[in-house]
């Protein structure tokens, strides 16, 4: 294995990035901005996201939500529905809850250093380097994706980075090279460079500025590093989703704490291990429901859809079902189930493969 050396051993390195990023980097908000509200709002929608796909909502919540103080006293609702597509909801709503902590704990003002920012719910130690640097020049260096990816192939580190005991090595490498002098512009050039330079498939090493110095190239390796083992598998799961309508209502439910899509609304639902559900098999989830089906509606065809999350694939078949009564309120209770109009149902926030649905099937 590769151990990291020293920085003085490296001294082309942060000086090839510094010279690299102000030619080749995006145009994007965050970068025209040292308020750490802003910063840690970008920082927290790019997890898990591409910029191009988390650019639009950054806009759309640094205007609906001008301050901290905004995104605090806002519902929780509202906030998951601006969330809606991006997928990872638990940072959603660690982002709202931070919010209100540091207006509470706070006085609405940011932690400034790393040590302070990292007692933030959801603020784990790449989001408190990217705010402590980008927003009051902390020197402590940033470390995602990107950032191990060019370390690995550009002085050849062999550890495996899905593997916790790995950080270290890598975090001691960055932490040598940024330079006291520009942390933040140094922490935005490494990942830049990562983005758009050094990228996973392809990366551009005929242009590289690093490329006399890179051991992943010099030694035919850049497409084996970073070392990375493979995450299990991905299972497959069939929900068969009863979507209960009455008239102009539709029937729909919260999902719970400590699930995936907690605080998000979907319908009533039924998995099973296989892709089908019998007619007699929907009739007794209806009735399970306290629902009886109308006799007077003919039978809709069922619509299926496929999602892909992180560690699952979710084939779903919506199965819209005609009641021939509103149900009771007993069964309301029982069954956490609530009727909303279709215009109403527009304002919750939910799955987008629930969102999706609606959009395909009801405008």
């Amino acid at each position: 294995m590769t151990s990291p050396s020293s920085t003085l051993a490296h001294p082309y390195f942060a000086k090839a990035l510094l010279e690299w990023y102000p030619r080749h980097r995006r145009d994007l908000p965050w970068r025209h901005t040292r308020d750490p509200y802003a910063i840690w709002l970008s920082e927290v929608i790019l997890q898990q996201t591409r910029v191009k796909q988390g650019l639009p909502y950054y806009l759309t919540y640094i205007s609906t939500y001008p301050t901290v103080q905004d995104l605090a006293a806002a519902p929780e609702d509202e906030v998951l529905r601006h969330w809606q597509g991006l997928g990872y909801y638990s940072r959603a709503r660690n982002m709202h809850h931070t919010a209100q902590q540091v207006v509470a704990e706070y006085g609405g003002r940011f932690p400034e250093t790393y040590a302070e920012l990292l007692k933030l719910r959801g603020v784990g130690q790449y989001t408190a380097a990217a705010i402590a640097s980008f927003a009051f020049d902390e020197k402590v260096a940033v470390l995602d994706g990107n950032v191990f990816r060019v370390l690995a192939r550009v002085f050849g580190l062999t550890q495996d980075i899905a593997a916790p005991a790995s950080r270290r090595v890598f975090q001691v490498l960055a932490d040598q090279l940024i330079p006291a002098e520009a942390p933040a512009e140094f922490n935005q050039a490494i990942m830049e460079f990562g983005a758009i330079q050094c990228t996973p498939v392809n990366p551009d090493c005929l242009f590289c500025p690093l490329q006399n110095q890179c051991y992943a190239f010099q030694h035919g390796m850049v497409n084996e590093l970073p070392v990375k083992s493979k995450a299990k598998a991905a299972r497959t799961r069939h929900f068969h989703y009863l979507v209960l309508r009455h008239a102009d209502t539709v029937y729909m439910r919260k999902r719970g704490p400590k699930d995936i899509w907690e605080g998000l609304y979907d319908f009533a639902l039924t998995e099973k291990d296989v892709a089908d559900l019998s007619a007699v098999e929907l009739l007794h989830a209806v009735e399970a429901l306290g629902g009886q089906l109308s006799t007077t509606r003919v039978e809709e065809p069922v619509q299926a859809m496929r999602h892909v999350l992180s560690h699952q694939k979710v084939e779903a078949k919506f199965h819209l079902v005609w009641l021939h009564a509103p149900l009771p309120a007993a069964a309301l209770k029982a069954s956490g189930l609530t009727a909303f109009t279709l215009l109403e149902t527009n304002a919750l926030p939910k799955p987008i493969l629930i969102a999706n649905y609606l959009d395909k099937s009801w405008k």
